[in-house]
């Protein structure tokens, strides 16, 4: 088999994984696949699930579907530590070696949605045309890649949290450093500022409940 054949085979088989994950193919699946194959290869890591895993850590900046395939190739993931997610809205992820300090950040090119097109003109539907384009199009066209440097906190590394401290507001337990204080007080960052969520009283929900039923 040609390197380049077995490059084909490999990507297929990744791209293959990667939607049985995910749970169905689409363009999106395709990008975070290439980006991450791209990705990890110019930090040097070959082997990613193997005798690597402890080498990578991966930004991501996306919670679309391209951030499953980059879990899927990678095996970095948010339980582990190793996938860290920004949301910046953006279709770019950024691979870190933790043993050599190499870091590229790759940028999916807002072009390639239009040279897709170019590709496959006689596919009406462009999510299919991108979607087969994305298949063959080279890396040049698909993605841009940027050397970065990344500061890793140790607080922000996998392993066992390095603290946990007691919110003087809402009495929750903090790890990881992500306490805040504030004019003598340790607060939690919900407390501190303004958390996703809005607390009601338990009984009051109880009650809620209790008369839709």
């Amino acid at each position: 088999m040609h390197a380049s054949e077995q490059t084909a085979s490999e990507f297929e088989r990744l791209l293959e994984e990667s939607v049985r994950i995910h749970g169905h193919l689409c363009p999106g699946q395709v990008l975070g696949v290439k980006m991450s194959i791209l990705g990890l290869r110019n930090i040097g890591i070959g082997d990613p699930r193997g005798k690597d895993r402890k080498n990578i850590i991966v930004f991501v900046e996306m919670d679309r579907c391209a951030t499953d395939a980059v879990q899927s190739v990678t095996g970095c993931s948010l339980g582990h530590r190793t996938m860290k997610f920004m949301d910046y809205g953006k279709m770019a992820a950024t691979f870190v070696n933790l043993k050599t300090g190499k870091a590229v950040r790759v940028i999916a090119r807002e072009e390639s949605r239009q040279i897709a097109k170019e590709y496959f003109p006689e596919i009406a539907n462009k999510y299919q045309a991108q979607l087969e384009a994305y298949k063959i199009m080279p890396d040049a066209e698909l993605f841009e890649v940027m050397r970065v440097r990344v500061k890793i906190n140790p607080e922000d590394m996998p392993g066992r949290p390095l603290g946990r401290i007691r919110c003087d507001s809402c009495g929750e337990y903090v790890q990881d450093m992500r306490e805040v204080y504030s004019d003598g007080k340790v607060l939690c960052r919900p407390c501190a500022t303004a958390g996703y969520y809005e607390s009601f009283q338990p009984d009051t929900v109880e009650m809620r409940y209790a008369s839709q039923s």
